[in-house]
């Protein structure tokens, strides 16, 4: 697969085979419709009422700081081209766009409000299209619980009747104080993003609450700059069996999200379990997000899970497969990354290429919690961790279970060997550990087990005493990078420094809009373009869904307008290597049939 290709670059081991990137990205320029109706709805029956009048190009804006009283429904538009955008008439003084919202910016937002039992406050009908709210303020009425604060989807049974093209922009969606909320974001749909909000009080006592979570959805799904902040699970796909067959959601985009459970919950009656899990999901890309704070409660404390679960065993095609977490910070979670191979008893599918790359982990005592940072569990396979950097207090990998895991991969990480290091179920060593859990196709090389010994321990690890041994720069501030003086510089299966690479972090931990693709002439045939990822690091990909027999050519230009490269395709899909390119903005030309689409390409390697 050409995508597959792409994450290649960032592992250099035949032990285990890549995962597949999200082969679509959901794209969410701002860009509000021009000669459209623009409606200023007063009160909520004339919001109801411009919902159910407007057409797909035009404008509902409403004022800030009134109250609508919902609940509203989204109806499935047939007239009309392009979106509908619901937004405040304070707009212009709210964050611009690509800016994230916070609690502070509520007097300058509209208010939809929903008492209990009556729904979320914005609702959607089968095939419901188009809608985007921006600088929203979304919550329940004063002291009322509700279980989904916005409802998208409504059990569905077909993929075609989804809800889609539906994005929360800039929106402030939030639980009461007290008596909280299940959810903030129910994404049972396609084509679906949360951006740049501000999602808090998701929390339950007696049951799983989340900022966000999809269990009938399809794809794309883009979640990126938001706070998000959930008791249960502040993220979660899975978690109960779609209303759709064969449903997996899929080409899901993760980036630059803080994930935050207040310390005070430890105080109060909410159940607490992860900051993010996977239960039905593929093509994940989860990147330059910071996890922070997870403790055991409901759950043992991982703040990141990846478990196939058949929940009500009616799915049992439910599958979690090709994962690639890279570039995240994890702070004061109780224990790192755990993932199991299958559910049981239910029948689910094998969890498969997985890779965990550039992560800094930071794992902490607390009360009740195993300090693990890394558990791999019942037969997973092509796993790969690459290139952490990682402290805990107990073990940083442990492995448990039936069938053995397949192609796993543990190289050029910066761990702490804690009490344990790399252990197993009755198994005290990590020799003995990958005899008893892991068939014999595994690789475990180039590692700093910091406190460790090489006894019983494959060959060409490295084992200082101490941390102070590493050549960090400042441990005492976070910079793991390594100093020139420390014996890891340059040491990897890649060449490259050991453990996490902390530029990539935090060139992936700042969040870059998308950038339009914009045609001179209309497009008069079906055909349409995507060019995916943008941002590029290493690879980008141009897909057409065109029949015609036309070639394209592609031309790409760098800022003063000399040509970089040229190219001729005949086929839907084209993958340009742009490794060699430095940062910067570039600009494409893409000319087939005598129609020019011209856009930029943002290069951040």
């Amino acid at each position: 697969m050409i995508v597959a290709i792409i994450a290649a670059q960032y592992i250099r081991c035949e032990a285990a085979t890549p995962p597949e990137l999200p082969r679509v990205y959901m794209q969410t320029v701002y860009a509000l419709p021009v000669g459209g109706t623009t409606y200023q709805p007063k009160s909520a029956v004339e919001f109801q009422n411009a919902l159910n009048s407007c057409k797909l190009g035009d404008v509902i804006e409403l004022q800030a700081g009134t109250i609508y009283k919902g609940p509203f429904t989204l109806p499935n538009k047939t007239v009309g081209t392009g979106w509908i955008y619901i937004i405040s008439n304070a707009l212009a003084s709210l964050p611009q766009a690509c800016n994230r919202v916070s609690p502070a910016d509520a007097p300058n937002m509209p208010v939809l409000t929903v008492g209990a039992g009556a729904g979320g406050a914005v609702q959607t009908v089968a095939s419901s299209h188009h809608y985007r709210f921006v600088g929203i303020e979304i919550r329940p009425d004063a002291g009322k619980y509700v279980y989904s604060i916005v409802q998208i989807g409504n059990g569905e049974k077909t993929e075609a009747t989804l809800p889609n093209n539906i994005v929360l922009d800039r929106c402030y969606i939030h639980g009461d104080p007290i008596a909280g909320s299940r959810r903030g974001v129910l994404l049972n749909g396609a084509a679906l993003a949360v951006i740049d909000c501000y999602v808090s009080d998701c929390k339950e006592d007696g049951a799983d609450s989340q900022a966000l979570a999809g269990y009938s959805a399809t794809g794309p799904i883009k979640i990126t700059n938001n706070y998000l902040e959930g008791a249960g699970e502040n993220v979660i796909f899975g978690g109960s069996d779609p209303s759709v067959p064969n449903a997996v959601s899929q080409d899901i985009e993760i980036r630059c999200n803080h994930f935050f459970k207040p310390l005070k919950w430890m105080q109060e009656l909410w159940d607490i379990k992860n900051l993010l899990e996977f239960k039905n999901a593929q093509r994940v890309l989860v990147e330059g997000n910071k996890f922070e704070n997870c403790w055991p409660n409901a759950q043992s404390g991982f703040a990141l899970l990846l478990t196939p679960r058949n929940q009500n065993n009616t799915a049992p095609w439910s599958v979690v497969q090709d994962i690639t977490i890279r570039r995240n910070t994890f702070i004061n979670v109780a224990q790192g990354i755990n993932m199991s191979g299958f559910d049981s008893p239910n029948i689910s599918q094998r969890t498969s290429r997985v890779l965990i790359q550039d992560n800094v982990l930071n794992v902490v005592q607390m009360p009740g919690g195993d300090g693990r940072m890394f558990q791999v569990l019942n037969g997973v396979t092509d796993v790969a961790f690459d290139h952490n950097t990682g402290f805990c207090p107990n073990a940083y990998m442990v492995s448990d279970g039936s069938p053995k895991t397949d192609f796993f991969s543990f190289t050029n990480n910066i761990v702490t060997h804690a009490n344990y290091g790399f252990i197993g179920s009755g198994t005290a060593y990590a020799n003995t550990t990958l005899a008893m859990y892991f068939n014999n196709n595994w690789a475990v090389a180039k590692n700093v087990d910091i406190g460790g010994s090489a006894t019983n321990y494959p060959v060409g690890n490295f084992f200082p005493p101490k941390i102070s041994a590493v050549g960090f720069v400042d441990t005492t501030t976070g910079n793991y990078r390594l100093a020139a003086s420390s014996p890891y510089k340059n040491a990897g299966t890649d060449g490259k420094d050991l453990g996490a690479d902390l530029d990539s972090i935090a060139k992936s931990s700042t969040y870059i809009c998308d950038v339009p693709m914009a045609s001179v002439k209309p497009q008069e045939s079906e055909k349409t373009i995507n060019i995916y990822p943008n941002p590029a690091d290493q690879f980008f990909t141009i897909q057409t869904n065109a029949t015609d027999r036309n070639a394209t050519i592609i031309t790409i230009s760098d800022e003063l307008g000399k040509e970089i490269l040229s190219r001729r395709s005949t086929h839907n899909s084209e993958t340009i290597n742009i490794s060699e390119l430095p940062n910067g903005v570039y600009f494409l030309h893409l000319q087939s049939g005598g129609i020019l689409t011209t856009g930029k390409i943002l290069v951040r390697h």
